[in-house]
């Protein structure tokens, strides 16, 4: 059985993934806007990976380490030991957190998912350029199909508009410091990072939300796109090739930042006995 201590092990190797996911789509971002390279979503850029040297022992790591990450996230949202509010208030705060931990959590099992397959992919094998965007269509049409699908489409680009508000309160106060362990000297720098990445991510959710408020008015699965088409967007913007430099410069900062995480997050497991 999984111990609290290996659990915490594993949530801290998720974050040092999510890490190394952030730096390289940052990394092709900046190569897209400087080069006129191609963009890629946190997919994609698990998949830059196959054929690396060590790739498929590298792939391996992370799955393990972004499956441990998501557990971490579901437990969070089940127990929620740190959503609990006093009030009717804090309970909605508490309620809203816990969606959110639930849908990291879901996340971080479909990229552990992909990046085990393609661990064990045979060598030379190919993925799609973008295969986030495949798949959020994928999700969408079959969501679409269901009764009340434009309904569906249209809350997860709620959620997506949420998400995009979350991410930008904590660029604009920095309170997400708070989360690393108390007694640690923290150079200022280390916000600014946290900041910046924060930002970035609240553009790429916007535009994403943007994208499924489409599709469920439209009622068409082809409206829908993931990260990489949300950075596709920018790049097609007046000035996009600074757009997407910035934004790119952002989110390789997140994931620098989640390195940091990785260390000094604290992490609260409560495994059931």
């Amino acid at each position: 059985m999984l111990s609290d201590a290996n659990a915490t092990l594993l949530a801290r190797l998720g974050f040092a993934a999510r890490g190394l996911v952030y730096l390289l789509i940052g990394w092709f971002a900046i190569d897209a806007a400087l080069r006129g390279g191609q963009t890629a979503d946190n997919q994609g850029a698990i998949a830059s990976l196959a054929d690396e040297p060590y790739g498929p022992v590298l792939l391996g790591v992370m799955a393990a380490g972004l499956l441990g990450y998501a557990v971490w996230r579901l437990t969070e949202a089940a127990a929620a030991p740190q959503a609990a509010g006093k009030g009717a208030h804090g309970k909605g705060k508490g309620g809203m957190k816990r969606v959110a931990q639930a849908v990291s959590g879901i996340t971080h099992l479909l990229l552990a998912w992909t990046a085990a397959k393609l661990a064990f992919r045979p060598a030379g094998g190919s993925g799609g350029s973008a295969p986030g965007d495949a798949s959020a269509r994928d999700w969408t049409a079959l969501l679409l199909d269901q009764p009340l699908g434009r309904v569906l489409v249209g809350a997860v680009a709620l959620g997506l508009l949420v998400a995009a508000v979350q991410q930008a309160k904590k660029a604009w106060t920095g309170d997400f410091v708070r989360e690393l362990a108390g007694g640690v000297p923290l150079p200022g720098y280390v916000c600014t990072m946290g900041r910046l990445g924060y930002a970035a991510r609240a553009v790429v959710f916007v535009i994403l939300a943007g994208f499924f408020a489409v599709a469920a008015w439209q009622s068409q699965a082809s409206e829908a796109g993931g990260m990489g088409a949300a950075l596709g967007t920018l790049q097609a913007q007046p000035g996009g090739k600074w757009l997407l430099a910035a934004i790119g410069i952002g989110l390789a900062l997140f994931g620098a930042y989640s390195f940091v995480e990785a260390r000094f997050r604290r992490i609260h497991v409560d495994l059931p006995g």
